[in-house]
């Protein structure tokens, strides 16, 4: 990530109005929060420069590891992602009852996203700007914990960026269960 990047992670952090808890209150983290907390602590990488969103691909490799979507998209075997199933989804999360599996985002034309086109890719981020279709596990329309509403507000030229960089990825045939 840039030192930029960071900064305003960090001024957007301080902007949020704290919440008042009770000390050794037991914390429960929203996803994808939960997951991510259990891959830390890590040291520390060297700041990189963003690419310029003129090179799509590093660009979108950039965003891509921004927002840690391997997190979620790759199964993890003693902590470390197997590379023959780098965002070949299939990872579980158990919420209540529940049970949801990340999908394959790689460019496999069966199992992941080779038959779609960059504008399917967008609008599918784009569909969600409607706080209403928040992701929740809760409700019984719920098929996906994926925070689409919090990605939705990316631009056009981010989304594209992605989708580029995914398709240049190792497609990865991992027919992906969906309850």
């Amino acid at each position: 990530m840039s030192r930029e990047d960071l900064y305003s992670v960090i001024a957007y952090l301080r902007s949020i109005k704290p919440i008042a808890t009770p000390p050794y209150q037991a914390r429960k983290l929203d996803f994808p929060l939960n997951i991510l907390v259990h891959t830390m602590p890590q040291k520390a990488a060297a700041f990189v420069q963003i690419p310029s969103p003129a090179d799509t691909v590093k660009y979108g490799a950039y965003i891509i590891n921004a927002a840690a979507c391997d997190g979620c998209h790759s199964q993890h075997i003693h902590g470390a992602i197997p590379p023959e199933l780098e965002f070949a989804g299939g990872v579980e999360f158990k919420i209540d009852t529940k049970t949801f599996i990340s999908a394959n985002i790689t460019p496999d034309k069966n199992t992941g996203i080779g038959n779609w086109t960059s504008r399917e890719f967008v609008q599918l981020f784009k569909s969600h700007t409607d706080s209403a279709r928040v992701a929740n596990p809760n409700t019984k329309i719920a098929n996906s914990i994926m925070p689409f509403y919090d990605y939705s507000g990316m631009t056009e030229t981010d989304l594209k960026a992605i989708y580029a960089y995914l398709r240049t990825i190792k497609p990865v045939h991992n027919k992906v269960a969906s309850e």
